[in-house]
């Protein structure tokens, strides 16, 4: 018998399950393998793990960290990755890679020690892939944490002065095109892009709106690290996180969230100057409700009345439940807002916020930007240029309509008002910026494009159009 057939063999261990991180697993398989968005499916992981006694505040904490942080500077782990890894990253398979970007976020964007991030990941590996693949990750790991993020994009990432598009695109984790376009729609400068792209990994402040007539700012200041909004009057964030489904006007219908360049464009919609009556409000694209909500609830002050229209009867469900409890009248109805059952000229006020690419909410839903390509820009045209014409002949003469975007592309926001306003010459642009008074840089007008680096908001846009005759 041989000396190293002698020696003992160490025990099995089994791999010590680690809850936070598998939770963080399974959100981000849920995203590759569903085409799912982290903000819709995190929520439950979260609650179900709290029931089960798995999980407390800073768990929760930890696991939504890891999975946003993950989505968002994927573009960048990847490159790094892709330098540490002896095959293509498209070969290696997605579990695998999914549990190699949480250990490289460990690694290079958190403060958690590298021997811990190692160390924690490779148990992972062990709980959800096996102790084989455990070992190449191991052995990757061990290469990325030979140095810091820094380090690595230096190595990685293109000279600023060689590639500016892919320097910018690596080291803030966008694709090359979205930087493209994002740059686009700024008008050039390094800060503003970058300050920009920035902006968009950064975790945004949970907003709610109080709903008038049902709710008031100063009950939801009430509730812990609660502030005013910056710039509507119906905000107020939570600056730590929070959660808002424990806010009993949120939970009662009352309240909503809903990020502040949305109400924005509700209320500049809803004080636009009119010329007449001013009794019929139409939301054509009203699904899942909130600007419908908040429209629902201006409206009753008026003793004005909102049919909110949605195409998806799923999403025409969503609408009637937060408009549900609305305290003066209202309609939801089923419609393609492209062919309407509504005679034209029906109404005073017309908001259509139309489908889009929502690069402009890059903030909330990271996945989105990795799953976008130019190409999506054709699909969507042809329905944002019709959806803006329906609702020019939705409205009457001397009344508004409202276009916008969670899109700052230009080809998804000024590009649709002035082909449509080209076959519509009976239409005029109102200079929406004295109608967010407060706000500052909206540019030159008449439209306005709002910026997560500017305001805080998503990058909503949004153009007023009064029909003249």
């Amino acid at each position: 018998m041989s000396e190293q057939s002698r020696r003992p063999r160490k025990p099995y261990r089994r791999p010590k399950k680690d809850p936070v991180r598998v939770l963080a697993f399974d959100a981000l398989r849920a995203v590759d393998e569903r085409d799912a968005y982290a903000n819709l499916v995190l929520p439950p992981l979260l609650r179900k793990a709290r029931e089960k006694g798995d999980f407390d505040t800073r768990d929760a904490a930890l696991a939504t960290e890891l999975v946003y942080g993950t989505l968002r500077r994927q573009g960048t782990y990847d490159a790094v990755l892709a330098a540490c890894v002896d095959r293509p990253l498209r070969e290696v398979d997605p579990p695998v890679l999914d549990v190699l970007s949480l250990g490289v976020h460990q690694l290079l964007g958190t403060r958690i020690p590298s021997h811990a991030a190692v160390s924690a990941t490779v148990e992972l590996a062990r709980v959800v892939l096996g102790d084989g693949r455990a070992k190449f990750v191991n052995a990757v790991l061990r290469k990325v944490a030979q140095d810091d993020l820094d380090g690595w994009l230096e190595r990685v990432a293109p000279p600023y002065d060689e590639d500016a598009e892919d320097h910018l695109a690596v080291v803030h984790s966008h694709p090359r095109w979205v930087v493209s376009a994002l740059w686009d729609s700024l008008g050039g400068g390094r800060a503003g892009i970058e300050d920009l792209l920035e902006a968009d990994n950064e975790r945004p402040e949970v907003t709610l709106v109080a709903r008038p007539g049902r709710a008031t700012t100063e009950e939801l200041l009430r509730e812990e690290a609660a502030v005013p909004g910056r710039w509507s009057p119906y905000a107020v964030r939570l600056t730590e996180g929070g959660e808002p489904g424990a806010v009993d006007a949120v939970r009662e219908g009352r309240a909503g969230v809903q990020d502040e360049g949305s109400q924005l464009v509700a209320l500049a919609l809803a004080n636009a100057p009119l010329e007449g009556p001013d009794k019929r409000w139409l939301d054509g694209c009203a699904g899942p409700g909130g600007k419908a909500a908040l429209l629902a609830a201006l409206a009753a002050e008026r003793g004005a009345l909102l049919v909110a229209s949605e195409k998806q009867p799923h999403r025409a469900g969503l609408v009637a439940k937060a408009l549900d409890g609305n305290p003066g009248p209202y309609q939801v109805i089923t419609a393609d807002g492209t062919r309407p059952p509504w005679q034209a000229g029906s109404f005073d006020r017309v908001l259509v916020d139309v489908p889009c690419t929502g690069l402009g909410a890059l903030r909330r839903r990271p996945e989105a930007r990795w799953r976008r390509r130019p190409e999506d820009l054709d699909g969507f045209a042809p329905v944002q240029r019709a959806l803006l014409t329906t609702a020019l002949e939705s409205v009457r003469v001397g009344g508004v309509v409202g276009y916008a975007t969670c899109s700052p592309h230009l080809a998804e926001t000024r590009a649709v008002v002035d082909d449509v306003l080209k076959q519509h010459r009976d239409t005029e642009l109102i200079d929406a910026r004295p109608l967010l008074a407060d706000v500052p840089a909206l540019g030159d007008g008449p439209d306005v494009q709002l910026w997560p680096h500017l305001h805080g908001t998503d990058a909503m846009y949004l153009a007023l159009i009064r029909r003249t005759a």
